[in-house]
């Protein structure tokens, strides 16, 4: 009589441990797809209208740019945070527009899990740095690509653009031209970026 009773035990564990993984799989699965590329596409309203997610986007940059500091560090740096990355020069009219609201996101959201890089596309560091100090922009780090070819790397078309990578450093999705990043819209894409990357 024990006999059939420890195989019937054996069997009640493996279905108990079967139906574990398979709820494991399903809640993992159901994650995953959450993170999907199309993911904030409901956010893509208002100012963030023109924001895009790549079915295959290009992989991250992954040549070094310089801080304001002269360091040479490189967007792989900040992986395990949600990063927004603005490709801008000081010759570009509608980078100018677009870097007080950048500086006021990076105010308001900038934190151990989100941070503005925005990197400067001049010829000259110096160029940037100047730009920087004379219009104020007190929240946003200095960052230089001394290659000056890091923006076409990421497949920009042009500037301003704006990329959302998440932890990994894989694309979420990309705004192309100037945009008001301090709006209600923008801040509500990233809060929903940081969620769910």
């Amino acid at each position: 009589m024990r006999k059939p009773q420890l195989k019937l035990s054996h069997a009640i564990i493996a279905m108990a441990l079967i139906g574990a993984g398979a709820v494991v799989w399903t809640v993992g699965a159901a994650l995953f797809s959450g993170a999907s590329q199309g993911a904030l596409s409901s956010f893509a309203v208002g100012e963030m209208s023109r924001f895009r997610s790549a079915d295959t986007p290009p992989p991250q940059p992954r040549g070094p740019i310089l801080t304001g500091d002269r360091d040479e560090v490189s967007l792989a740096d900040w992986r395990g945070r949600v990063i927004l990355v603005n490709f801008w020069a000081t010759w570009c009219a509608p980078c100018v527009v677009e870097m007080p609201a950048l500086d006021a996101l990076q105010a308001r959201m900038g934190s151990s899990q989100f941070e503005v890089v925005a990197v400067s596309m001049d010829r000259r560091i110096e160029d940037a740095e100047r730009f920087l100090t004379e219009h104020e922009l007190e929240h946003l780090a200095l960052y230089f690509d001394p290659n000056m070819n890091m923006a076409f790397a990421a497949g920009a078309r042009g500037l301003p653009v704006s990329v959302l990578y998440d932890r990994y450093g894989r694309e979420i999705g990309r705004l192309e031209g100037d945009a008001d990043w301090a709006s209600p819209e923008a801040v509500a894409l990233i809060q929903a970026a940081l969620v769910r990357f």
